[in-house]
């Protein structure tokens, strides 16, 4: 699973918000970014490597669950602009960890506005999906 991470900050610039003093995304540039991650995605359909993909909503519409206690505490949010969260995820089923990373590695070169360079480091997360709790041990 390739786990894309992100902040309330990152959807509100994607989706052409203006966050602190840098200009909103155009709608051009917006498109080049969506436009580069359908061909990302085509090309794994096509080598036959893809599973699934999926992207979340931003934070702002996050709930988190938590015992405090022994009695859960829901919170809305997390608000916090530097807090990263899961984004989306996109499964693919390859012949190894190493040709993993390499497609994970392909979404550094993600067009983005030379404007909105984002406040934490860039990086994806990759972790192999277990099928049994046998595959749990290290």
């Amino acid at each position: 699973m390739i786990m894309l991470m992100g902040s309330q900050q990152d959807y509100d610039m994607i989706t052409g918000k203006q966050v602190g003093d840098a200009p909103a995304w155009t709608p051009e540039e917006i498109g080049a970014m969506h436009e580069f991650m359908g061909k990302w995605n085509g090309e794994l359909v096509e080598s036959g490597e893809f599973v699934d993909a999926r992207g979340l909503t931003a934070p702002v519409l996050a709930r988190r669950v938590r015992v405090q206690d022994g009695v859960p505490v829901v919170t809305d949010g997390p608000y916090a602009e530097t807090q990263e969260v899961l984004a989306g995820y996109t499964i693919v089923e390859c012949e190894s960890f190493d040709r993993a990373t390499e497609i994970a590695a392909k979404l550094a070169q993600t067009p983005h506005p030379e404007h909105a360079q984002p406040r934490n480091e860039w990086y994806v997360d990759i972790r192999p999906i277990v099928d049994g709790f046998d595959e749990l041990e290290l």
